[in-house]
């Protein structure tokens, strides 16, 4: 065989130039538009893959779809069946009337319902911890809390949306209120923003399943507790547990002050009244610090070894 020559000091190839020579070519970096992709993107379209393959499951029996929904429905419509035999003995509550209570139970519900609908199944993660499922999340290409939250997308969670929605057209239809543009523009903001809280508590209450693993119950306290407390008008709660859901879990902002305002009521603690408009903005902190939770409680994760 003919000798390669041209190179190394001898005539031959060095074995350092015959392997440089042999190597593959390397890999050339990604697209500029697969490296930039963000994770929120993914989440969201994982979020979307997920929630769409619960929902064609769900829609394949649709009987069951329906009386599980007007069951939903039924289920939560009995809260407001309770105020209405409460108010068939008195006619104020706490100096709120029947329609003006009806109003803060309706933006409760419509806030509460709609992140229900949305992340309604985070409540399931510490029995994933606890049996080691989760695992199995972590191994797939999506970020966890996309597929933890998309878990077991049940539809039927829209009855409570719906209920809300009903009551809230009562409530206006019952009620005389000198409506403003700013008044007007606040009704979208304050159910957008008290969806967005609702939507960071789920997360937060979930991302201390990681630590106390058996944590659901203590999770339901601050939503669906969260949820039956702003149905009732802050006067008649001590001013400690007002201070509580204001600053600490601020739960306020959901309807007690937005609903302060629409009202002409008088503000709980004596806040500034643009405090009423506050409510995407906490939403999006609550929102932020969850995140921040959760990342923390997902490093912190180990697995069963099963």
């Amino acid at each position: 065989m003919a000798e390669i020559t041209g190179a190394g000091p001898h005539g031959r190839r060095t074995d350092e130039e015959t392997e440089a020579a042999v190597a593959p070519a390397p890999v050339p970096a990604p697209a500029p538009a697969l490296a930039s992709r963000s994770r929120p993107a993914d989440g969201l379209r994982a979020y979307r893959l997920i929630a769409g393959m619960w929902l064609r499951s769900t829609m394949a029996y649709r009987a069951s779809f329906i009386m599980t929904t007007f069951g939903n429905f039924a289920a939560t419509a009995l809260d407001f069946v309770a105020i209405l035999l409460m108010f068939s003995r008195v006619d104020a509550l706490g100096g709120y009337t029947l329609p003006e209570i009806a109003f803060l139970y309706g933006l409760t519900s419509i806030s509460f319902g709609l992140a229900d609908l949305a992340i309604g199944s985070m409540d399931r993660l510490g029995r994933r911890v606890r049996d080691g499922t989760l695992d199995t999340l972590l191994v797939r290409p999506a970020p966890v809390l996309a597929q933890v939250a998309a878990d077991r997308f049940a539809l039927r969670r829209l009855g409570r949306v719906v209920q809300g929605v009903l009551v809230l057209v009562y409530a206006l239809g019952s009620f005389d209120v000198h409506w403003t543009a700013p008044k007007v523009l606040l009704m979208p903001l304050m159910m957008l923003g008290g969806a967005a809280i609702f939507c960071a508590v789920f997360v937060a209450g979930a991302a201390f399943q990681f630590v106390a693993q058996d944590a659901s119950e203590v999770q339901n306290a601050f939503t669906y507790g969260g949820t039956t407390l702003l149905q009732y008008p802050p006067t008649v709660f001590a001013r400690e547990l007002v201070r509580g859901v204001t600053f600490v879990l601020p739960l306020a902002f959901v309807n007690w002050l937005p609903a302060s305002y629409v009202l002409g009521r008088p503000y709980p603690l004596a806040l500034p009244w643009w405090t009423a408009f506050a409510s995407p903005l906490v939403g999006v902190g609550c929102c932020a610090l969850a995140g921040l939770a959760w990342r923390v409680g997902l490093r912190s994760y180990r697995s069963t070894g099963s």
